[in-house]
This record gives structure tokens, sequence and C-alpha cells, in this order.
């Protein structure tokens, strides 16, 4: 029998994460990642919204550079359609969700570093690193959190049971 995922305080705060992580990859990654800018004339309101938050914490987002493209790709087209199958996963404690959730925390690790390396490295690093972090840290610690949580889990099956 799974334990209701109220009573699974680490999974319930992956699952919140992941659906606000799908929002943001659908809603300002994805559309800025196909060339929609953010800009104060924006034709998608959400690049629009995020404009004066660009200029003051991000300005690389301004005229994004190739990986940075790359980041907001992944974020739109791997990182959102794989928490789609993977929170069902966690949720149901499914045994396909430990080598799932492996795979796309290595992948958005991946992702972070290479976006860690543009942002401090390229020539727009922030001018609040401070609360660059906080807001950035998060797609970085969850995925590593999903990690640990499914190699570490006894809850969650090592394979799935036999059918008669």
């Amino acid at each position: 029998m799974v334990k209701p995922l109220r009573y699974r305080p680490l999974d319930l705060a992956l699952v919140a994460f992941f659906i606000v992580t799908i929002l943001y990859g659908l809603l300002f990654s994805l559309p800025e990642g196909l060339g929609v800018p953010v800009a104060p004339d924006s034709p998608w309101p959400p690049l629009r919204a995020l404009h004066e938050w660009a200029v003051a914490e991000e300005p690389a987002h301004l005229d994004p550079p190739p990986n940075l493209v790359a980041a907001l790709w992944f974020d739109g087209l791997f990182q959102a359609p794989v928490l789609l199958i993977i929170i069902p996963g966690l949720v149901r404690l499914r045994p396909w969700v430990r080598p799932l959730g492996l795979f796309y925390a290595g992948a958005a690790a991946t992702n972070m570093f290479f976006y860690f390396t543009q942002t401090f490295l390229g020539p727009h690093p922030p001018p609040n690193v401070g609360y660059y972090l906080a807001f950035n840290l998060p797609w970085l610690i969850a995925p590593l959190a999903l990690a640990l949580r499914v190699v570490l889990a006894r809850d969650i099956p090592r394979s799935a049971p036999a059918t008669a």
C-alpha cells in the first residue's frame, strides 16, 4: 500500500516544485527559446512581464546567447514533458520512476551547470548574486533531491510486481 502523498513531505514538495517548473518551462522558457523577445513590447505577456526583472537581474535574457537558448529549449521541450511523466510515477511510487528520475536529474543538473557557467562567466554576470542564486538554485537542488529520493527509497519497488 502506497502511503498518501500528504504524508510524504519531500515528495509533496518535489511535486509542487515540478508543477511550477512545468508551468515556467511552457510559459516562459519555451517561448523565449523559440525567439519571442523578453521586451516591454513582447507579443507574449509573460515575457513582457519578465522584462523588468531581466534588465535588473539577468540581462543575458535580453539577447540570449546560443547556450542560453539551448537551456530554454531544454526547459520547455524536455524538462516539462518528462516531469509530466515523473509526477504521477512519484505520487504512485512506481518502479519506473527510479531510472527516469535519475536520467532526468542528471540531464537537469547538467543543464544548470551550463546555465550557471553562461551566467557567471558570460558578459552579463548577475548584479545581485544572492538574489540570482535564491531564484535559480532550486532548479539544481530539486533534481538532485529527486535523484537522492529515488536512489535511497525503500518505498519505491525495485521492479514491477509479477502478474498472474
